[in-house]
Parts: C-alpha cells; structure tokens; sequence
C-alpha cells in the first residue's frame, strides 16, 4: 500500500512555471515506477510523464515534451514534476500515480493520489 498527496498546484500566468509535488508515504517508494496524468474540463484523464523506479528512463506525451521534466528524490520519497512555458491548455486536475504495468496506461497503474489544481490563465 502506498498514498499518495500531491500539492503545488495554482493559478499562473501563460509562460510562467510550476512545480508540483507528489509526497509518498507506506510501502518503500523506490519499489514504484511512477507517473504523472491529468484531467481537463470535459476531457478524459490523459498521460503526461513516467519514471522508472530509479530514474533512470523518463517518458512524456508529445504535448508536454521540451516543457516538462519529471524526477523523482527515493531518498525523500517524492515524485515531482516541473512544469515550464505553461500554456492555458495545461489547465487541468494533475494527479500522480504509482506502480504501473504500463507507464501510459492509465488503468495500470494500482494507487493515485487526489490532484491538484493547475489553472493557466492566457
């Protein structure tokens, strides 16, 4: 068992930046490979990045690839994800995940925390 809280999220400007923690607690968090997803207003939950449970391989949907950059601290137990050049389409609930089968598949993955709020305004 793992939770799984998220924090960071707000409200920023179109170009600004953004930093947004996962803190994992239960079971040893370096046991996971972990992923960031989101979900807009009226959209489906969607991949955003991946990370294996050392680091070492990294995987970003193409609309995020340039701009963000997700990393993982195993000696704090926290997954992070750097968000730069925010655009008013990342707008959406952002939510981490651990322990995939496939890191794109969002039905793979066993815990999620509860999001956070990312609102880019134009």
């Amino acid at each position: 068992q793992v939770q799984l809280v998220e924090s960071g999220g707000g409200l920023v400007q179109a170009g600004d930046s953004l930093s947004l923690p996962c803190a994992a607690s239960g079971r040893t968090f370096s046991s996971y490979g972990m992923g960031w997803f989101r979900q807009a207003p009226g959209k489906e939950r969607e991949f955003v990045a991946a990370i294996s449970l050392s680091g070492g391989s990294t995987y970003y949907a193409d609309s995020v690839k340039g701009r963000f950059t997700i990393s993982r601290d195993n000696a704090k137990n926290t997954l992070y994800l750097q968000m730069n050049s925010l655009k008013p389409e990342d707008t959406a609930v952002y939510y981490c995940a651990a322990n995939p089968r496939n890191y794109y598949r969002q039905e793979s993955y066993g815990y999620w925390g509860q999001g956070t709020q990312v609102t880019v305004s134009s």
